[in-house]
Protein backbone atom coordinates (compact mmCIF):
# COMPACT_ATOMS: atom_id res chain seq x y z
CA UNK A 1 0.00 0.00 0.00
CA UNK A 2 1.16 3.77 0.25
CA UNK A 3 3.29 5.39 3.14
CA UNK A 4 2.04 7.38 5.41
CA UNK A 5 3.10 10.47 5.69
CA UNK A 6 3.12 12.86 8.34
CA UNK A 7 0.71 16.16 8.27
CA UNK A 8 4.19 18.29 8.67
CA UNK A 9 5.41 16.97 5.33
CA UNK A 10 2.15 17.81 3.59
CA UNK A 11 1.40 20.89 4.57
CA UNK A 12 4.50 22.84 4.24
CA UNK A 13 3.15 26.76 5.41
CA UNK A 14 -0.04 29.08 5.01
CA UNK A 15 -0.03 31.59 1.94
CA UNK A 16 -0.09 34.66 3.28
CA UNK A 17 -0.66 37.40 0.39
CA UNK A 18 -3.57 39.51 -1.17
CA UNK A 19 -5.56 37.69 -2.24
CA UNK A 20 -5.48 34.80 0.10
CA UNK A 21 -6.18 37.55 3.01
CA UNK A 22 -9.57 38.38 0.65
CA UNK A 23 -10.40 34.66 0.56
CA UNK A 24 -10.35 34.64 4.01
CA UNK A 25 -14.01 36.18 3.71
CA UNK A 26 -15.17 33.42 2.37
CA UNK A 27 -14.07 31.01 4.64
CA UNK A 28 -11.15 29.45 2.23
CA UNK A 29 -7.70 29.16 3.12
CA UNK A 30 -4.71 28.65 1.22
CA UNK A 31 -1.64 26.36 2.20
CA UNK A 32 1.72 25.26 0.15
CA UNK A 33 1.92 21.43 -0.04
CA UNK A 34 3.67 19.27 -0.60
CA UNK A 35 3.71 18.44 -4.53
CA UNK A 36 3.34 14.49 -4.43
CA UNK A 37 0.25 15.00 -1.95
CA UNK A 38 -3.47 14.68 -3.24
CA UNK A 39 -6.41 16.49 -2.13
CA UNK A 40 -7.57 13.45 -0.25
CA UNK A 41 -4.31 13.88 2.00
CA UNK A 42 -4.59 17.83 2.53
CA UNK A 43 -7.74 17.32 3.46
CA UNK A 44 -7.24 14.84 6.31
CA UNK A 45 -4.09 16.81 7.40
CA UNK A 46 -5.59 20.30 7.77
CA UNK A 47 -8.51 18.59 9.70
CA UNK A 48 -6.08 16.82 11.75
CA UNK A 49 -3.84 19.72 12.59
CA UNK A 50 -6.61 22.55 12.84
CA UNK A 51 -9.55 20.73 14.25
CA UNK A 52 -11.69 21.82 11.42
CA UNK A 53 -14.37 20.35 9.12
CA UNK A 54 -13.35 20.76 5.54
CA UNK A 55 -16.37 21.30 2.82
CA UNK A 56 -14.03 20.62 -0.30
CA UNK A 57 -10.24 21.23 -1.55
CA UNK A 58 -8.99 22.89 -4.72
CA UNK A 59 -5.17 21.79 -5.92
CA UNK A 60 -2.91 24.17 -7.87
CA UNK A 61 0.39 22.82 -9.30
CA UNK A 62 2.26 26.44 -9.83
CA UNK A 63 5.11 26.48 -12.67
CA UNK A 64 8.41 27.97 -11.66
CA UNK A 65 9.59 31.50 -13.09
CA UNK A 66 12.42 31.95 -15.45
CA UNK A 67 14.35 34.50 -13.89
CA UNK A 68 17.98 36.18 -14.50
CA UNK A 69 20.78 35.14 -12.16
CA UNK A 70 24.15 36.32 -11.88
CA UNK A 71 25.96 37.85 -15.35
CA UNK A 72 22.57 37.69 -17.53
CA UNK A 73 21.95 33.99 -16.76
CA UNK A 74 18.92 32.21 -16.67
CA UNK A 75 17.50 30.24 -14.16
CA UNK A 76 14.55 28.47 -12.90
CA UNK A 77 12.53 28.80 -9.64
CA UNK A 78 11.31 25.44 -8.87
CA UNK A 79 7.58 24.54 -9.17
CA UNK A 80 5.44 24.29 -6.49
CA UNK A 81 1.94 23.20 -5.37
CA UNK A 82 -0.61 25.13 -3.55
CA UNK A 83 -4.19 24.23 -2.01
CA UNK A 84 -7.49 26.54 -1.58
CA UNK A 85 -9.46 24.53 0.96
CA UNK A 86 -12.54 25.68 2.02
CA UNK A 87 -14.16 24.84 5.33
CA UNK A 88 -17.77 24.44 6.74
CA UNK A 89 -19.66 27.31 8.18
CA UNK A 90 -19.11 28.22 11.44
CA UNK A 91 -15.25 26.95 11.51
CA UNK A 92 -11.82 28.84 10.83
CA UNK A 93 -8.35 28.57 11.21
CA UNK A 94 -6.41 31.47 12.95
CA UNK A 95 -3.08 31.73 10.71
CA UNK A 96 -1.30 35.20 11.56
Amino acid sequence: MGEVKSIYTIIKAPVLTEKATILKDANQYVFWVARGSNKIEVKKAIEKLYKVKVKHVNVLTMKGKTKRIRWGQEGRTPSWKKAVVTLHKGHDIKIT
